[in-house]
């Protein structure tokens, strides 16, 4: 079990915090002779694989690196287009690393104010008058819950479907933001949180939850 990431979403739907604790590996690297057998297609300024599956390489995966040196986007570390690099036959045998595409902080920035328009819509759909809005999202690999506090402030957690305890930490990250960010003399409400303290406690908590699962009594 394992608790993935961390976001802290301020009441106007602004990112002001996010903390990956955990990423699974899912890279695959393989050597290829030409021509290459997947179709890969430029897809949001990085290239991807629109065609054919092998050897854990999956249609939607992005090109990570070539021959070992990490690629910019839709470009090799030196600056060549990889769709160009990889049609020449000259360049072959190559070595390609295959995964999923690491989320920018632009996009970060993107679907937290998503998740907060998901949010209000969900308190709108409601029968019931005073609807807490979205609490829990589920698929087969992770669940994203989410705690609103009475100020507006979204505390939400990507954790392993099967992680217990996962609405005590929640609380439990709400008193570390109450200790170490609101009581810190440099802090802005509504800033993003920079506070070395909020840091370490907040990154203890995810350790002792992934360990232990709920949190007793007094802590």
């Amino acid at each position: 079990m394992a608790i993935f990431s961390v976001y802290v979403v301020n009441k106007a739907g602004g990112l002001i915090y996010q903390l990956d604790h955990y990423a699974p590996r899912a890279d695959t690297e393989k050597t290829f002779s030409f021509p290459l057998d997947l179709v890969l297609r430029p897809h949001d300024e990085r290239v991807v694989v629109a065609f054919g599956q092998r050897d854990g390489i999956r249609v939607g995966h992005a090109v990570l690196a070539i021959n070992g040196a990490e690629v910019n986007g839709r470009f090799t570390a030196d600056g060549k287009d990889v769709l160009e690099f990889l049609g020449n036959p000259a360049n072959y045998p190559v070595s390609i690393r295959f995964g999923r595409h690491r989320l920018s902080s632009n996009e970060k920035l993107m679907l937290a104010s998503m998740f907060h328009s998901l949010f209000a819509i969900g308190s709108q759909l409601s029968p019931e008058v005073g609807s807490s809005g979205i609490e829990m999202l589920e698929t087969d690999t992770f669940k994203l819950h989410c705690f609103q506090t009475l100020t507006g402030i979204k505390f939400m957690v990507l954790a392993d479907p099967r992680q217990t305890g996962i609405d005590a930490l929640l609380r439990k990250i709400y008193e570390i933001y109450s200790d170490f960010a609101l009581k810190n003399p440099f802090y802005s409400l509504e800033m993003p949180i920079r506070c070395e303290l909020f840091d370490q406690n907040l990154k203890l908590a995810l350790e002792v939850a992934e360990k232990a699962g709920p949190f007793g009594p007094g802590s």
